[in-house]
């Protein structure tokens, strides 16, 4: 069986995803509205979104089931 090739991250999965939200959002300000503008913004809500939903899930409040 192969091996699988092994990739250490060196930034958090937030400051990825905040990245790519803002450069998306920067190609998108370039383009003209249309279907690639309105696909790129929606991308770059999405990473914001999950941005938010990784901070709930790690906030303090959240406890284990008992």
């Amino acid at each position: 069986m192969p091996t699988r090739r092994r990739f250490k991250q060196t930034r958090t999965l937030n400051e990825r995803l905040a990245d790519e939200a803002a450069r998306l959002r920067a190609e998108a300000r370039a383009l003209a509205p249309g279907r690639r503008r309105e696909m790129l913004l929606r991308k770059a809500r999405q990473d914001e979104t999950a941005i938010h939903i990784d901070a709930w899930l790690q906030s303090p409040g959240l406890r284990a089931p008992t």
